[in-house]
């Protein structure tokens, strides 16, 4: 005889082996559903009842039975049979085991195919909240840091060689408007899975009346979903969502990256906490940035996790097929790595020391006025390439000289090019560097004061969005 708890017995004749049922089993990564799956199903009775299908007695009594397992699987007193092949089966098994034949009327109208795309849209809105709530608590650091180390000059990079000094702000701020677009694509991540498939059923509807429409309200959706071929085999949402991951993640590895470089001697920028750094088995005296190189390395695995999630839906043909159940493991731990190293990356943002003695030293080293007094050249008529090949010998001779550009007189300027004036000696100063990087988006004070307002407003902004759609 087959297995009770396959819910296709009446074809077969003959069962899957353990290894099969082993093999084919999702439990162990869709249980987190259980909230979903259960609200889903309570939804479904409802409007079943409604609609006549089933007898509201029925109705209410899985409602009934339902809320009981909720209640003990939040208690801790569910234990999960992993012979049953998924969540679905798992809480429908219980669920007739205590309420006899009505349980078996619950799947009425619906199929496993619609309702785990419901499961996992409810999943994936839930999850995106829930990353956004912790990307704004990093969002928020970042602001914070960019106001209490306004007046802090740092040197700014390009090809990890020093550039340009620009403010230690400025810099946090760029983070910030990284993160900002990073809660954008969850936000969009969220409002694709903000349709209901449910009513769909295996891939063509169904005979029953359903109502579909009052179910997406009970459960908080905006739509229906309008082809349920599509419906069914749809998981361009969950890619949304874990693509939304991956970018995050390569976001704040850029961030560890920083971090890690800039806690070393040869920088000294910054001392991370200690409850932030490891030590050594070994050496007494390091102090180890391991947090932040997690969270580095981690980004690799996100970034499987989406490769492996769009390879995994590749050539599917419509509708549903069981390669789809793979698609919940990398999107799940996209979204658990995903917030960890949200965590871990405010943990270590907000006890970090700013050194900025040490910061204001590195900005004034690397020729880093060497684009100012082009500029000044440029801007008395001299065409810029010219300009910019005058400065370039005055860089080589302070080289050659272990001299600055700061450390440089007027007549050795206008030896270099009788264009320079006694004013344009406050080309090179450090801090005029800074505040004459005016144009919207630079690293003058005022320009980032503007920005530090910008990100402060757009987060708000996320922040009301969240409340809004938590309200749901």
């Amino acid at each position: 005889m087959p297995d009770a708890k396959t819910p296709w017995g009446g074809r077969f004749t003959g069962t899957p082996g353990e290894f099969q049922q082993r093999f084919g089993a999702s439990l162990g990564v869709d249980a987190r559903l259980y909230a979903e799956d259960i609200a889903g199903s309570i939804a479904h009775a409802r409007m079943l009842g409604t609609q006549g299908v089933i007898s509201t007695e029925d109705a209410s009594a899985i409602e009934a039975g339902l809320l009981g397992i909720l209640a003990d699987i939040k208690a801790g007193e569910f234990a999960f049979d992993y012979a049953d092949e998924d969540i679905h089966m798992a809480v429908e098994g219980e669920l007739t085991r205590r309420i006899g034949d009505a349980g078996k009327r619950l799947h009425t109208g619906r199929s496993r195919n619609d309702q785990v795309a419901t499961d996992t849209r409810l999943h994936a809105k839930r999850e995106a909240l829930r990353l956004l709530s912790a990307n704004a608590g990093v969002r928020a650091t970042l602001v914070r840091l960019a106001g209490e180390h306004e007046n802090v000059v740092m040197p700014g990079y390009t090809h990890l060689q020093k550039a340009q000094p620009v403010l230690f702000g400025h810099h946090m701020l760029a983070y910030s408007w990284m993160l900002t677009r990073d809660a954008r694509r969850l936000q969009h991540a969220y409002e694709a899975a903000d349709v209901l498939p449910l009513g769909s059923a295996a891939l063509a509807g169904t005979t029953f009346p359903l109502d579909r429409r009052a179910v997406a309200d009970e459960l908080g959706f905006s739509a229906v979903s309008p082809n349920s071929l599509d419906a069914v085999s749809d998981r361009d949402f969950l890619a949304d969502l874990t693509y939304a991951c991956a970018l995050g993640m390569v976001h704040l590895s850029r961030l560890a990256e920083e971090l890690i470089l800039w806690s070393t001697e040869e920088f000294g920028f910054i001392t991370m906490d200690d409850a932030w750094s490891t030590g050594s088995s070994i050496m007494p005296q390091k102090k180890n940035p391991d947090f932040a190189e997690l969270v580095r390395g981690k980004t690799g695995r996100v970034v499987g996790d989406l490769t492996a999630l769009l390879v995994t839906l590749k050539s599917l043909p419509l509708a549903y097929n069981k390669d789809m159940q793979e698609d919940k493991e990398p999107a799940f731990d996209a979204i658990d790595t995903l917030a960890d190293s949200l965590t871990a990356v405010e943990g270590m943002l907000s006890t970090m020391r700013v050194n900025a003695a040490r910061m204001a030293e590195g900005a004034r080293g690397g020729f880093m006025a060497a684009t100012d007094l082009a500029d000044y050249l440029a801007a008395h008529g001299v065409p810029f390439r010219e300009a910019h090949e005058v400065v370039g010998k005055l860089v080589l001779a302070c080289e050659r000289e272990g001299r600055s550009l700061q450390e440089l007189t007027h007549a050795e300027l206008a030896a270099a090019s009788p264009v320079f004036k006694e004013d344009a000696l406050s080309s090179v100063d450090i801090a005029n560097v800074v505040s004459r990087r005016v144009t919207e988006g630079g690293t003058s004070p005022a320009r980032v004061a503007e920005q530090r307002a910008a990100a402060a407003a757009a987060l708000a902004a996320d922040e009301l969005w969240m409340a809004e759609n938590l309200g749901e």
